[in-house]
């Protein structure tokens, strides 16, 4: 097992892991910008190295820095938790050149799992149904109307080296096409530095469903059930739940057996999560492989009592799995609520600045909260807006809801816009009471009902 690990990261997942790390007597190293230096996770660390400017191109995404922070302090492994450099073959390439393990997948797994259309072709292979798209990448207008042509309108333009939803547009009529398809690709070359685009058909409506995996270098593979994450805006999950209550047991049978069959074509290794797009007819279709941790991982620990982050610790460190399949029991269910200092009545803009006061929820069975924020602590405008993870427990999808109110009613915080109010109300919106709800419905139904009940009320 390492002695030593540094976390190239921030916030509530830098937190996370530094807290996994000491359950297991590993010490660890935090990296700061200098946005940074009152952070939870720089302060509950072993050590701590300012790695730049607050500009994440200057610190959490130098990977010269970071690199450089982890040989003097003598760190063997560098955890990257999820996004900034995590999906970063050429990081977890430059990891391997100076002899420091990169906690997660090869670094050939992640270059070919996140070129999109590679990744299509490798499920296809794999004998995992995907979704009806180009079957190779496109950089022109003659290769883009050629194939959709094949496909057939809606269809969803994604940049090949694409996440976080930037680089995609959706086109439902022709005249659209170019214009879109050009927004889509400036986006990718800016963000990723790759105008390589592919175009898939659109399932609608569907739901969201990902499914967790974890795999050891001995070709053990593993799935901790699926997660519900269809309720995103601008491809933003804003709150999970597993397992999914609208699965039937069949279905969640196939799709999590094709899951581990993914993970088995690829040769993969580490955690990761496989997500598919559920139409109507209960088919469903890959959709993308995430060679990381996920934000909502909590909401299968909670089901599953398996510890995800120590998991792949573990696995990094060649160990193998401590358990098989059959010893994987799912119990209950899990929901996480992400709250975020953002305003919902305008348009979910983001609200930077010092937190003035905080009360988080705690005690009960049942309940979780993943944060690194604190009384005096800065939201600053220069990263992700997340302020905490709610994460609750029952043994039934209403007894999760009823705990999830009741945290939602404790949590007290100032200084900033949140989206509490937002995320307490989306508890009680019908489509989610019942379940039935798609990927469509927050944008189009939960939020205009949040607006239009505003509106009476003032």
């Amino acid at each position: 097992m390492f002695q030593k690990i540094l976390v190239a990261n921030r916030g509530e997942i830098a937190v996370r892991i530094i807290r996994a790390c000491r359950e297991l007597n590993i010490k660890t190293v935090a990296v700061y910008s200098t946005a940074d230096e009152d952070a939870l996770h720089m302060q509950l660390a072993d050590e701590a190295v300012c790695i730049g400017p607050p500009k994440a191109s200057d610190s959490y995404l130098n990977i010269h820095n970071i690199l450089s922070a982890a040989v003097l302090t003598g760190a063997e492994a560098i955890h990257p938790g999820f996004g900034f450099l995590s999906e970063n073959s050429l990081f977890a390439a430059m990891c391997e050149e100076v002899n420091v393990t990169f906690i997660g997948p090869d670094k050939q797994i992640i270059e070919q799992m996140g070129n999109k259309s590679n990744a299509r072709e490798m499920m296809i292979k794999a004998g995992v149904p995907v979704i009806p798209g180009s079957s190779s990448s496109i950089t022109t207008l003659d290769e883009l109307h050629a194939n959709v042509k094949d496909i057939g309108l809606p269809v969803i333009i994604k940049a090949v080296a694409g996440g976080g939803g930037k680089g995609m547009r959706m086109v439902f009529e022709a005249d659209e096409l170019e214009e879109r398809f050009l927004q889509a690709q400036s986006e990718s070359k800016a963000a990723f530095s790759d105008d390589r685009m592919y175009v898939e058909k659109i399932i609608k409506p569907a739901k969201h469903i990902e499914v967790q995996i974890l795999a050891d270098h001995y070709g053990h593979v593993v799935h901790l059930g699926e997660r519900d994450c269809s309720l995103q805006r601008n491809h933003q999950k804003i709150v999970e739940e597993a397992p999914s209550s609208s699965l039937s047991e069949e279905t969640r049978k196939r799709i999590c057996e094709s899951a581990v069959r993914a993970a088995e074509g690829v040769g993969y290794k580490n955690a990761g999560t496989i997500e598919f797009l559920v139409d109507e007819q209960n088919d469903f279709y890959f959709m993308e492989m995430n060679t990381r941790i996920q934000v909502e991982h909590p909401i299968t620990e909670m089901i599953t009592h398996i510890d995800i982050v120590k998991e792949q610790i573990a696995i990094a460190a060649g160990e193998q799995l401590s358990f098989t399949q059959s010893d994987v029991e799912m119990a209950g269910h899990a929901i996480e609520c992400r709250i975020n200092a953002e305003n919902p009545g305008f348009n979910f803009a983001p609200s930077p600045g010092e937190i003035s006061y905080l009360n988080m929820a705690s005690g009960g069975l049942g309940l979780r909260v993943d944060t690194a924020m604190f009384a005096g602590g800065i939201i600053p405008p220069h990263y992700d807006s997340m302020i905490a993870k709610i994460i609750t427990h029952g043994n039934t999808r209403e007894e999760a809801i009823s705990k999830m109110k009741r945290a939602l009613g404790e949590t007290v915080i100032e200084g900033v816009q949140t989206n509490l109010e937002f995320q307490m109300d989306l508890l009680s919106h019908p489509a989610f009471v019942t379940g039935d709800y798609t990927t469509d419905t927050l944008s189009e139904t939960i939020i205009l009902d949040w607006l239009e009940d505003r509106r009476d009320l003032e």
